[in-house]
């Protein structure tokens, strides 16, 4: 009887190239021969599956015959029950994620070793308005992993040597041979005595124990540059959590939060506000003082201004974080209109409607 690769690999017909190679990885994971309760028989089975749903050819030839598929004709030769001569149309480059991934393998493109890299770590700064105008420096307090004050990061106790790894002869990393059900396959990891350092402390520091990192309180100075906006983040490159073993550094991540001025607001690169006038200084105009970022500044309000009229302070609002230029100030006029008059004001207003 055929064999129900979907069943074997525990995925929908439906599924995407992806999901069935995911699926095919968590069960090898589950069933290689050379794990703790592996199971060399499902193991086998679980390939010859993957070899036919994860190459886009032979799974459609697949669905095409059903039950028949083994008698389908020309196109599935080499495959048989998984380990015939050859991969016949496998896609080597998903076996070799996949068995790396199987092995823990550590090894780039072209053996290059992957070192340790540090977290990164984010966090929110909080400034006023007017740091968005003209920016600002702030100073952050971290408590992250730094590197060894004791031994300078580089593992060993002051005063002691430093030698070449033994284990990789000073290379950093070693070759294995793994053999499975596949055959021999040969990789390349990390060494796992001087983590891809090709050189071990021969005392290791007694403050970070070989490590090179220690978790202190640091202050870090930050600049906010003119111009950034609520919600943006800066970065910091390489000011992270330190790597242990010489690795890089994690990066910082600024959360930027501008908290609300009740007397601008920001729209685009312009501030946006209000000025009150009386109803005499709407009619027959006058000057007033604008509040502005930097302080007061005259504004000539014409006669028979209306209410809503805008006004605008040339360069007055905020300055392009990237490229150059500068925001206006748009300033709203609002008349006030007085709710009890004298009689004299009465008088004077009546007068008016009767010239209108």
């Amino acid at each position: 009887m055929a064999k129900d690769y979907y069943k074997i690999l525990d995925v929908d017909k439906g599924a995407s190239q992806e999901d069935i190679k995911k699926a095919f990885r968590k069960l090898a994971h589950k069933y290689h021969p050379d794990k703790e309760g592996g199971d060399e028989a499902k193991f086998k089975e679980l390939n010859e599956a993957f070899q036919v749903l994860g190459n886009p050819e032979k799974r459609r030839q697949y669905d095409q015959f059903g039950t028949t598929f083994e008698q389908g004709g020309p196109g599935f030769g080499g495959f048989g029950n998984g380990f015939g001569q050859g991969f016949g149309g496998f896609d080597v480059g998903d076996l070799g994620d996949i068995l790396g991934d199987l092995f823990g393998g550590a090894a780039g493109p072209r053996g290059r070793t992957r070192r340790s890299r540090g977290s990164d770590i984010e966090v929110d700064a909080e400034i006023n308005f007017k740091e968005t105008v003209i920016g600002s420096e702030k100073i952050l307090n971290l408590y992250k992993n730094t590197k060894c004050a004791h031994c300078n990061g580089n593992g060993a106790e002051p005063g002691t040597k430093i030698s070449e790894c033994k284990n990789c002869n000073g290379s950093g990393q070693v070759q294995t041979v793994q053999r499975t059900v596949f055959g021999s396959f040969q990789s390349v990891r990390v060494c796992p005595e001087c983590r891809g350092e090709g050189k071990r402390p021969e005392n290791p520091c007694k403050e970070c124990k070989g490590t090179g990192v220690t978790k202190q309180s640091q202050q870090i100075k930050i600049k906010i540059p003119a111009g950034i906006d609520n919600g943006e983040v800066i970065k910091l490159a390489g000011q992270g959590e330190e790597a242990p073993y010489g690795g890089r550094a994690g990066d910082l991540y600024i959360h930027v939060r501008v908290r609300p001025d009740e007397r601008f607001k920001r729209d685009g690169l312009n501030i946006v506000s209000q000025e009150h006038i009386s109803f005499s200084q709407a009619a027959l105009g006058d000057k007033i003082d604008a509040q502005t970022i930097e302080g007061k500044v005259s504004l000539k309000i014409p006669a028979g201004t209306q209410g809503g009229q805008i006004f605008k302070l040339k360069g007055k609002g905020i300055p392009a974080l990237h490229g150059s230029g500068q925001g206006d100030q748009l300033v709203e006029v609002l008349v006030n209109v007085p709710k009890k008059l004298s009689k004299e004001q009465k008088k004077i207003i009546e007068k008016l409607k009767e010239l209108e």
